[in-house]
């Protein structure tokens, strides 16, 4: 069996940056060890088996999987053809405010001594968010080293798969982001995520009701780095849409 596959660098415009993902072209639906098999073996944080119907799952660890539309199509000479954009609707997710004396320790291992304004918790995808105080900026946000050994110590209950530290953008001329993020999930394997969707969902509630806005441009700031435009639906759900770079292409011999 010979499968197209290609590595797809999503909320990006730039090859090498924004989230990477293993892309495999498929004329029927295999079984579903194969999957797990070829998911493990591209090594990536996401890997989508796509469709004539335009349909994506997404494998990202053994037994999980996630199904979400791509604007990317499967075409009859079997190549994959993008228009550079990623786009797909998911729920967003409830929160409640967070007693920081609670977890005092967690945040002081996350954000060391800098100003914190609120501590949101959303249990549903067990995400903490913490939000940086006004006075901060992004390089505060970007320079944060939190060690993934620390985190996993501060917090052993197990109701932590996520940690997201998030600030408010500046919406200057040479910025038009709404709001700036970083997610470490060590719980997880995972010590960075480079673009996380969804960590968004999270964000974009939390940021639609703050900022009064149903649409708003976000920036990852990883070392990869990714940007992601949100759109609030009236149905409870979250469009998370970005741009999206095709870097290899080969085929994948079974």
């Amino acid at each position: 069996m010979e499968i197209p596959i290609f590595t797809v660098d999503a909320f990006t415009n730039v090859p090498f940056k924004g989230n990477p993902a293993a892309v495999c072209l498929i004329e029927n639906e295999l079984q579903d060890d194969l999957y797990q098999s070829i998911a493990a073996e591209m090594n990536l944080s996401d890997t989508a088996f796509i469709t004539k119907q335009n349909s994506m799952d997404f494998t990202s660890a053994p037994g999980m999987t996630k199904r979400h539309l791509m604007d990317t199509f499967f075409n009859k000479t079997k190549k994959m053809e993008c228009n550079q954009v990623v786009a797909f609707g998911l729920k967003f997710w409830m929160f409640h405010l967070q007693d920081q004396d609670e977890i005092k320790d967690l945040l002081k291992a996350a954000v060391g001594d800098l100003p914190i304004q609120d501590v949101f918790y959303s249990p549903a995808i067990k995400n903490l968010m913490i939000r940086l105080a006004d006075t901060c900026n992004r390089s505060d946000l970007m320079s944060l080293r939190p060690e993934a050994e620390t985190l996993v110590r501060n917090e052993t209950t197990g109701k932590i798969k996520s940690l997201i530290v998030t600030l408010k953008g500046t919406q200057t001329s040479q910025s038009g982001y709404d709001f700036y993020s970083r997610v470490f999930s060590p719980w997880v394997g995972v010590p960075e995520d480079p673009v996380t969707g969804s960590a968004h969902t999270v964000l974009a509630g939390y940021w639609s009701e703050k900022l009064e806005k149903k649409k708003m441009m976000a920036y990852q700031c990883s070392s990869r780095g990714g940007e992601v435009k949100l759109e609030m639906r009236d149905d409870g759900r979250v469009d998370i849409i970005g741009q999206a770079q095709i870097i290899l292409q080969g085929i994948l011999k079974i």
